[in-house]
Order: structure tokens, then sequence, then C-alpha cells
């Protein structure tokens, strides 16, 4: 088993990071995962999204997203803003959340492969809650409000919870509530799968859009998390 790592290292950041292995059943090396590696790669994931955190406050700052229009009515650059930093923030926010989605895979894997050693009586006797999957979520809308008896209170929502999955919307293709909107209504009496973070974990909520005594579909307000942020 051979284990291939291919790193891409910019102004001391890594913008690209890729994981070759040959066998799904081995992670890291050919040998199983120490919790130690598992550890690295945690340290790793924060250090990444710290970037993230950072690039994402610079098109926060010029009160863009990754979507919005470069360009005037006429063609030319936006003088309100600063195009050029804009565009180098959006190619480092792309490059890090995939930096971000191989690591997390290649944890995923070493946990397993460390559940499995447990399970066989080998190597790691030391408990691994200190090491979490979760904190790469990033939430895109936030609940402010939550009505008594609505099909978003009785399937577990609260206010507070931060949305990172909305059914086939997340902070990737996220660009406004008219989204979530319509994934509400094209999926009434059906489930769909919601991941909220809540007091820093990640919990998934099944929710269920229908007619109910209160106001539209849900019964809870949610509101982007740049909005929640300006408050």
């Amino acid at each position: 088993m051979q284990l291939l790592v291919e790193a891409t290292n910019v102004n001391n950041s890594i913008i690209s990071l890729v994981i070759w292995i040959g066998n799904t059943n081995s992670t890291m090396s050919g040998e199983n995962t120490t919790r130690e590696a598992l550890l690295k790669l945690s340290d790793e994931r924060k250090a990444l999204e710290e970037e993230l955190a950072t690039f994402l406050d610079v098109l926060k700052t010029q009160g863009v997203g990754m979507e919005d229009n470069l360009v005037d009515s006429e063609g030319f650059p936006r003088n309100d803003i600063d195009v050029h930093q804009v565009r180098i923030a959006r190619n480092k926010i792309i490059y890090l959340r995939n930096d971000l989605k191989d690591i997390m895979s290649e944890m995923e894997r070493g946990l397993e492969n460390i559940h499995e050693q447990t399970r066989e009586g080998l190597g790691v006797a030391e408990p691994m809650e200190t090491i979490s999957l979760d904190c790469h979520l990033e939430p895109f809308a936030h609940i402010d409000l939550v009505s008594p008896e609505s099909p978003a209170h009785l399937a577990g929502l609260q206010v507070g919870d931060r949305i990172a999955e909305f059914g086939s919307i997340n902070a990737d293709n996220f660009g406004n509530l008219k989204q979530v909107g319509d994934l509400v209504q094209n999926s009434k009496d059906q489930n769909v799968r919601v991941k909220v973070i809540r007091e820093g974990k990640s919990t998934a909520i099944t929710l269920k859009p229908r007619t109910w005594s209160g106001r539209g579909l849900l019964g809870c307000n949610i509101v982007p998390m740049d909005k929640v942020l300006d408050r």
C-alpha cells in the first residue's frame, strides 16, 4: 500500500492538497491510523478553516458574495469595490473549501479505521472525542424564530440554530432565501434533511414542510448569516 500526498504552496498557504490512497480500507499509510496522525490532520483542518474565514471576511467587507457581478451595467469593473481583491478572495475560498473536503474525507477514513482497531482490540486505547468532524460545516443561515406547534418546532428546530445544509442547499451554492423558499414549496409533505450547528455540534433533523394552523409551511424565520453578522 502506498500513500502519495501532493501539495501546492503559495505565499506559505496550502491551496491544493490531493491525497491518493490505493485502498479505502487503509488510511494515511499502509498501516493502521494513529491518534497522533488524526490530531495532526485536525490541526491542519483548523488552520484551513481560519484562513477560509479570513477570505470570507474580505467578501463581507466588500459587500459581495461568491456570485455577485463584478462589472457594472456598462460592462466596466465596478468602482465601488476592489475587484482585484474580491477575485483573489473568491479563488482562495474555492481552493480552501476543496482542501477542507479532502482533509475531512481523510479524517473520516481515519476515524473509521480507529473504530475498527478498537473493535478488534488493537492500537488506540484513548478516547477520540477530542477530534470532531463537525467544525468544518459552514452555516449560511440562522433561525431567529420558531412558532409553537409548527412543523419546524415539531421537527426539533430551535431559535439560534445555524443552518449548514437545507436539502440540497449549502454554503457553497446558497445565493438567497428564495432558494430555500422554492425548495420548501417543492417539498410540501415530503421529508427534507436539514443539518444545523447547535452549541458547536452538528445535528441532523428531518423536516416536513406542510400546511398547519399558522403561516407558511415551516413556522420558523430564517435569516442569512450575513444579516446576523451585521447586527
